[in-house]
């Protein structure tokens, strides 16, 4: 067993669990940090990038399951406030999933490189800003508010997180305060919206690129990664809720666009950590 190999795993486990809900691209985050490390073969480390948010989404089933067993129930039961969170993130989910089963696997030939995840990351940077200096009437406080129709146009933004730099969680809670929900209210439906999208595209990574993990050390390797990343996205989670009822996400734009200019410098002189 390479103890080093597992060491970054559990690294790169960590990095997934603090940025996969932040609104600083986890994807790009992820490549950049396998690419300093030397992280495995790009072939396995494309699959490991993909399939580690598992283990964070987990935990937001683990922290919000009665919320969400409501949703799911209430879709049959006809209580009202599951039954519109159930529907509105079903509505949200079905643009992602028709353009990611049809291009997504071109996007991630053509755009999980470093030049990309920084372009993604400096636009989005830019964009948050320009949000939190106009920012919209509230009109959903909370996430069982939100209308069938912002969560279908939530769902169309949300393809934009294909986009390696993007950030899923970015594109939809800014999308949502674009659209009138409140900065809570928008984070936690980012949360909901995330479980379908990245089990979804984890379970079809796996499934098309099965033949790659060849050996029981290349599983190990990938359940660290699943493992810490649930445990770190747990402690996250619960930050994140308390910091956005009280701070805006102007440190966040400001971290992109730094983020993102760092990695046109590694991208440019090739430097790495080991």
């Amino acid at each position: 067993m390479d103890l080093l190999l597992l060491l970054k795993a559990a690294i790169m486990g960590i990095v997934e669990g603090i940025t996969e809900f932040l609104p600083i691209s986890s994807t790009g985050h992820l490549i950049l940090a396998s690419e300093l490390m030397n992280f495995w073969t790009k072939e396995k480390s494309d699959v490991f990038v993909i399939a580690i948010q598992m283990g964070a989404i987990a935990a937001v089933i683990y922290e919000y399951w009665s919320r969400l067993w409501g949703a799911a129930t209430g879709m049959f039961t006809g209580e009202e406030k599951g039954r519109r969170l159930g529907f509105s993130l079903i509505m949200a989910s079905i643009p992602i999933v028709l353009v990611g089963l049809t291009f997504g696997q071109a996007v991630k030939e053509l755009l999980f490189n470093d030049i990309a995840v920084a372009i993604g990351l400096i636009v989005g940077g830019l964009i948050i800003i320009w949000i939190e200096k106009h920012p919209p009437k509230v009109n959903a406080q909370e996430v069982e508010n939100i209308s069938y129709k912002e969560a279908v146009w939530i769902g169309l933004i949300q393809v934009l997180s294909l986009i390696p730099g993007t950030s899923r969680s970015g594109a939809t809670i800014i999308g949502a305060m674009f659209l009138g929900v409140s900065r809570k209210a928008a984070t936690e439906f980012s949360f909901f919206l995330g479980i379908p999208v990245i089990i979804g595209a984890g379970l079809l990574d796996l499934y098309q690129s099965y033949d790659v993990f060849k050996s029981s050390e290349d599983w190990a390797v990938l359940a660290t990664g699943i493992i810490v990343s649930f445990v770190s996205a747990l402690i996250l989670i619960r930050a994140l809720v308390a910091y956005v009822a009280k701070r805006d996400f102007m440190a966040f734009a400001w971290y992109r666009i730094a983020s993102g200019l760092l990695i046109l410098l590694f991208a440019f002189t090739g430097w790495t950590l080991w």
